[in-house]
């Protein structure tokens, strides 16, 4: 097997209208396909990251079970986006009214990171990497 990246990560939502303000507006997302299933009374949007081929499908189903909200749970922990300038992308995200918490210094990397949430309480990290 020769894996080469990772294509795409599946999120199910609560409000799809509000998680998609936050991906599409807030987090700047590119929305690739919005389709609406009415057999599945569903949306999926299908979200580039960046200027590469990953995405984020978001889902919204009709009274999905609520997440598990411990870190440490099994499954899913957080998705991770690198971005340029954590000092700028932190700023940035707090004058949307988005609640940021302290950056910090991974000890085995070097790199700058902190955690933020989605409207459903999905933690979502950023990472500057050192001398990238």
């Amino acid at each position: 097997m020769d894996i080469k990246h990772m294509h795409h990560v599946a999120i199910i939502c609560s409000n799809y209208e509000k998680s998609k303000h936050f991906y599409v507006d807030l987090l700047g997302l590119t929305v690739i396909h919005e389709t609406y299933r009415a057999e599945r009374d569903s949306y999926k949007l299908d979200l580039r990251i960046g200027d590469t081929a990953q995405e984020i499908e978001l889902f919204s189903f009709p009274n999905p079970p609520l997440r598990v909200n411990q870190p440490e749970a099994r499954g899913l922990r957080h998705l991770a986006f690198v971005v340029a300038n954590m000092e700028q992308s932190v700023r940035e995200l707090e004058s949307k009214g988005i609640q940021v918490e302290p950056v910090r210094v991974d000890p085995i990397t070097g790199n700058l990171y902190t955690f933020f949430a989605d409207p459903d309480g999905l933690p979502l990290e950023l990472v500057e990497v050192i001398g990238e």
